[in-house]
């Protein structure tokens, strides 16, 4: 089922969750453990990140380095399938230019149209680490409004090989980021704006957002949008402060803003339980008055912490 057919077909705001694919040499069950404990409030669907490799230095016996690609947290595709057939719950794989191209993102979809997944997110993704600006794969996608036409295309039955006529049509429902404190990359909102409105007029049916700890920043950004004509459901993505470094590793990694009043809170803390139980609290409040303003959908980065994810949806239940 659709993420969009969801919302639709939703009598209230529903709950869904984000996970990463564990890192490799782990098995599926580090998934299983992670969401069965977030099983009981029936989430709508469940989106999986996908990473891209990262240029890593090996030594070698004689003592020089040898450049290899290392990919630390691969089976976005595979976790999906095994999420839908052990939960009987929709998932939505992340799609990013950075590290693949066409060809790559074509069979990927491919694999996934076989697997009966009919929901994909579609992001540009990051630049690689050792790079300072974001640069795409010799014959990918530059920006995610490419990757997302490359999608639609496909919708459509429209492969990379011109010679491939009739195709199977895919028919997939997709996602898009948006940036409530604009993306950092942009000059400003309304130029963040515009290239969403690109997106969404291309064939994006529903935005996610990025992470906020102010609900009046979703606010404004959803009254924004609507101003500029895009009227698809807007998701708020959601997380908890669970740390103090987080204060300062938050802004920087996510271009975020955390209130003065959630920091001079956790900086009160003595300890990272304490911190946790803030970043709780917290996060209760800003669901609660999302809940009550009727969001389509709670959607929650869960990154490593079920059980913290856990004692905040308990309280909206």
């Amino acid at each position: 089922m659709k993420v969009i057919e969801h919302i639709q077909q939703a009598k209230e705001t529903i709950v869904s969750f984000e996970i990463l694919p564990p890192l490799k040499g782990k098995t599926i069950s580090s998934i299983y453990d992670h969401l069965d404990p977030l099983m009981e409030f029936k989430p709508a669907f469940i989106n999986v990140t996908y990473h891209r490799s990262e240029t890593m230095f090996k030594k070698r016996s004689d003592g020089s380095f040898e450049k290899v690609e290392v990919r630390k947290r691969p089976g976005t595709v595979g976790i999906c399938a095994a999420i839908m057939n052990h939960y009987q719950i929709d998932a939505v794989p992340h799609l990013i230019c950075g590290g693949f191209g066409k060809r790559e993102t074509e069979d990927a979809l491919i694999d996934l149209h076989f697997l009966g997944i009919d929901n994909v997110l579609v992001l540009r993704g990051d630049a690689a680490r050792n790079e300072a600006s974001f640069n795409p794969e010799p014959g990918g996608n530059l920006y995610a409004i490419d990757l997302l036409k490359q999608v639609v295309g496909l919708n459509h039955g429209l492969y990379l090989e011109e010679d491939i006529l009739n195709g199977s049509k895919t028919n997939f429902c997709i996602g898009v980021a948006g940036y409530p404190e604009k993306h950092f990359e942009s000059p400003n909102l309304a130029t963040d704006l515009m290239n969403l409105k690109a997106k969404v007029d291309a064939g994006a049916e529903y935005i996610t957002t990025q992470m906020f700890f102010d609900n009046k920043k979703y606010f404004d950004f959803v009254k924004a949008c609507r101003e500029n004509a895009i009227e698809v459901p807007i998701i708020p993505g959601l997380k908890p402060i669970t740390s103090k470094k987080q204060l300062s590793m938050l802004p920087k990694v996510f271009h975020v803003d955390i209130p003065a009043d959630l920091s001079n809170a956790v900086m009160k803390c003595k300890t990272d339980e304490e911190v946790e139980k803030t970043g709780t609290e917290w996060l209760i409040q800003q669901c609660l008055e999302l809940k009550k303003a009727g969001v389509p959908v709670l959607h929650y980065y869960t990154l490593g912490k079920p059980k913290v994810i856990w004692n905040v949806v308990k309280e909206l239940v």
